[in-house]
């Protein structure tokens, strides 16, 4: 071999040599290296009562609210009161003109007096009757006729009796009243407006009993029939009143699909006007106890549903859990994790089991 060729031998030699020393430095570096602690949201496991809500919008209405009209059919002389008036029981709230009422009540009181007059004579005669029978100055003939004029006499003043009550009546209907306390809602008459008999003219709405209408969905009927509900009003977000359910209509609403659900407020005061805006929430037992958790925090990787949870020593582990229900942004958890347990909610297809992290709790609003 020539002397070239020797040399370059060598130097290959040494190139290899010092590539293999400098592989061997950097994986010694990069063992000894320890991986940065990976920062990770978390959040504590805290099981709570297992019930679930559904809270829906409903408005605050009288349990009794009816349309008053008159007996009578008349011409409107008075409308005593306004929309939002407080009313009494018994307290006037519109008047007919009872001009022809009164006429009729005279009537029937002079045909009542002839009646009495008629009935009075046929009696006087029946009496001169049967003393002359008794004289034998009579025949039994016209003492029956003159029995059954008596008869006739007291038929037509009994007849005569009724019509002046019911002129009587029919005067007290021509003023429309109260039939309870309440507040009116609507007016549907005015002054000089001639109504029928029955003819809605005032919308009164009775304040002994309130209740929280709203509409419930098709797919919520069955817990709407089976939970519980409280109220509360938007005016007052603090405060909630029980509302046990006191009616759901048995169809739907032709246009929303929806059915009216009606929930007693026993409760209700003073401050809980009508009209106003209120949430019903209705709950429902689900179990023993659930873990609310972000819909972020779950991973399946095929084996069902799991979360990451970390341990002691820093490090995310994989626990598989039994999921009761998806809600909108959160799923409820009923078993695979306990009280305390730290589960990250970011990243979790991310996460490296062998990697330390550093746990950043989240907050909760």
């Amino acid at each position: 071999m020539s002397t070239h060729g020797c040399e370059r031998l060598v130097r290959l030699a040494s190139s290899l040599l010092l590539a293999s020393t400098l592989a061997a430095c950097q994986n010694t570096t990069a063992e000894e290296a320890p991986k940065p602690a990976r920062p990770v949201l978390t959040r504590t496991v805290k099981f709570e009562p297992g019930t679930q809500e559904r809270s829906f919008v409903g408005t605050i209405r009288p349990r009794f609210e009816s349309d008053l009209g008159f007996r009578v059919a008349g011409k409107v002389a008075q409308r005593l009161v306004n929309v939002g008036d407080a009313v009494v029981a018994g307290q006037a709230l519109a008047v007919l003109d009872d001009t022809d009422h009164r006429l009729q009540l005279d009537q029937a009181d002079a045909e009542r007096r002839a009646a009495s007059a008629a009935l009075t004579q046929a009696e006087a005669e029946l009496h001169r009757v049967l003393q002359l029978r008794r004289q034998g100055w009579s025949t039994a003939a016209i003492l029956e006729r003159q029995e059954a004029a008596t008869e006739e006499a007291r038929g037509r003043l009994k007849r005569a009796d009724r019509a002046v009550a019911l002129a009587r009546n029919a005067l007290s209907y021509a003023r429309l009243a109260a039939d309870a306390d309440g507040v009116i809602t609507a007016a549907l008459v005015e002054p000089g407006q001639v109504v029928a008999a029955g003819q809605p003219a005032i919308r009164h709405a009775r304040l002994a009993e309130k209740e929280a209408v709203v509409a419930i969905p098709e797919a919520q009927l069955a817990f709407a029939k089976s939970g519980s509900a409280t109220v509360s009003l938007w005016s007052e977000p603090g405060k909630a009143y029980s509302a046990p359910l006191r009616e759901l209509s048995p169809s739907a609403d032709p246009t929303t699909r929806t059915y009216v659900a009606r929930f007693a407020i026993p409760q209700a005061g003073p401050d809980m006007q009508l009209g106003m805006t209120a949430t019903v929430t209705i709950g429902q037992a689900v179990g023993n106890g659930i873990a609310r958790l972000p819909l972020s925090a779950l991973y399946n990787h095929g084996d069902g549903p799991a979360v990451w949870i970390v341990d002691a020593d820093r490090r995310p582990t994989v626990r598989p859990v039994t999921v009761r229900s998806y809600e909108a942004n959160e799923v409820l958890v009923a078993s695979g994790v306990q009280d305390g347990d730290e589960v990250i909610t970011v990243g979790v297809q991310k996460l490296d089991a062998g990697q330390r992290v550093s746990v950043v709790h989240a907050l909760r609003f």
